[in-house]
């Protein structure tokens, strides 16, 4: 079984057993896309490929067709937007991912995000750095509005964390598990009236073509004036311009993103003042890709002893 591997090199490197057990199970190539990959490359890595095990590389029609052996494509993680499931299912390719494994990393490096942006850490480093030893003001997160969009697995976990801080939550979603927001004191509510009352903003929710920038100009305008926007989900739910432009403008008070559109990102607001912003290391903990390449052997060797998958989503 000729397996193509495509995760970040951080991953791997922590956890080498993952490779190794892989290694048992078929041929192993692993293909570096930490930088992203021209297409008629990827196209040339699939042609013998059966399986896919992909992280955030794009695995779309075109990829799909050149890969006539292509038996399982595997997204290492949990948001599976990378991958045109629709069209593997047609073509009898189950798509299978990793929920919740990366839930509560994910949930850690969003309140990192909330207390870094409000209290400027990052900048106050740099400039610590440098020689300068300057006071400069921020805001507290304890007792503060959260307003989490997405209670899934992830938005679940902020929650959690939440209330170590004895904040009031609100919750949008398609997804409101009441018994889970019982449990930790979180009320569902509309769009409107989170934008409207939240001192934080969170983005935790699964990328779909009905949310595509559900972050924009219009929603960027119902947002307090002195809130924090965090996204922790996928860039393109939001209006990466327009975020600019309040940003810029005072409209809200700062950012901190871990996703965008396009990755590695150049983006404008990468430069601002007000932004905290990482390189999509949300699901980067050793104890996270751990969980993940436990549920990526298991599925590999049910494939090998034809045996039904887990976390199928097409």
């Amino acid at each position: 079984m000729n397996i193509l591997l495509m995760v970040r090199t951080p991953f791997i490197e922590a956890v080498p057993d993952f490779v190794e057990n892989l290694n048992r199970l078929g041929n192993v190539t692993i293909l570096d896309t930490d930088n992203g990959i021209e297409k008629e490359k990827l196209k040339q890595a699939v042609r013998e490929v059966e399986v896919i095990i992909t992280a955030v590389v794009q695995i779309d029609k075109e990829i799909i067709d050149a890969a006539p052996n292509l038996k399982y494509i595997m997204k290492f993680g949990a948001g599976y937007d990378n991958i045109d499931f629709k069209y593997a299912r047609e073509k009898g390719i189950p798509v299978t991912n990793t929920p919740g494994q990366n839930a509560d990393a994910v949930a850690d490096l969003a309140i990192g995000l909330m207390l870094a942006t409000a209290r400027n850490i990052p900048a106050k480093n740099e400039e610590l750095r440098n020689g300068n030893w300057e006071l400069s003001m921020g805001i507290e997160i304890f007792q503060k509005k959260l307003g989490i969009i997405g209670f899934g697995a992830i938005g679940q976990a902020i929650a959690q964390r939440a209330t170590g801080f004895q904040m009031e939550v609100l919750a949008y979603g398609t997804f409101q598990d009441q018994t889970i927001a019982d449990r930790l004191n979180v009320e569902f509510v509309d769009l409107n009236k989170l934008l409207n009352e939240s001192d934080i903003v969170v983005v935790s929710t699964t990328l779909r073509k009905d949310n595509y920038q559900l972050i924009n100009a219009k929603t960027l305008n119902e947002i307090k004036k002195d809130a924090l926007f965090i996204n922790v989900s996928r860039g393109a739910l939001v209006d990466e311009d327009a975020l600019y432009e309040a940003l810029t403008n005072g409209k809200i008070k700062g950012a901190g993103l871990d996703v965008f559109v396009e990755e590695p990102s150049h983006h404008p607001l990468l430069t601002l003042p007000n932004t905290t912003v990482t390189p999509h290391i949300g699901a980067a903990t050793n104890e996270a890709i751990k969980r993940t390449g436990s549920v990526a052997l298991e599925n590999v060797q049910r494939l090998k002893n034809d045996l039904p998958l887990l976390y199928v989503v097409n």
